[in-house]
């Protein structure tokens, strides 16, 4: 497919099909790349994605418990009182 490069005021753009972005599944926010003769796109990564069902997988399998105990701080041990 050909497109042709916009001036879209002191930058420049490419109109992208719509079908095209839906192909790609491509959302709001984009990563572009550069190298001699081309641009690519990619879908922004999330940093965090699919953290909340892996919680909840863990959650269901008994593995969200602590490795080791906390240790105790100078805090807990000379400053800390219940009142």
């Amino acid at each position: 497919m050909k497109a042709r490069i916009i001036q879209i005021g002191k930058a420049k753009g490419v109109r992208l099909p719509n079908k095209l972005v839906k192909v790609a599944h491509l959302r709001e926010e984009v990563e572009l790349a550069a190298a001699p003769g081309h641009i690519t796109i990619h879908s922004a990564a999330r940093p965090r994605a699919g953290w909340s069902a892996s919680a909840k997988r863990m959650r269901e399998r008994g593995e969200d418990r602590l490795v080791a105990p906390v240790p105790a701080t100078k805090f807990d041990e000379e400053e800390w009182r219940w009142r």
